[in-house]
């Protein structure tokens, strides 16, 4: 059972927050979606780091 936190933010956030929030969906669900769409963000930059990490460090077939 999970209990339920509280989280102080400025009435500043409070408010950006409300604004992304959709009709129906409660903060934990918005914050959820953040978090998640965060990590999503981060993976994706570190494939691309990776991607461009490979092609620097590889010769092309046609140079072999």
């Amino acid at each position: 059972m999970s209990a339920d936190k509280r989280i102080p933010v400025t009435e500043e956030t409070h408010k950006e927050l409300h604004e992304l929030k959709d009709p129906g969906q409660t903060y934990d669900e918005l914050l959820q979606d953040l978090a998640r769409q965060r990590r999503r963000e981060e993976l994706e930059n570190r494939f691309r780091d990776i991607e461009e990490a490979d092609s620097e460090d590889l010769t092309a077939l046609e140079d072999v």
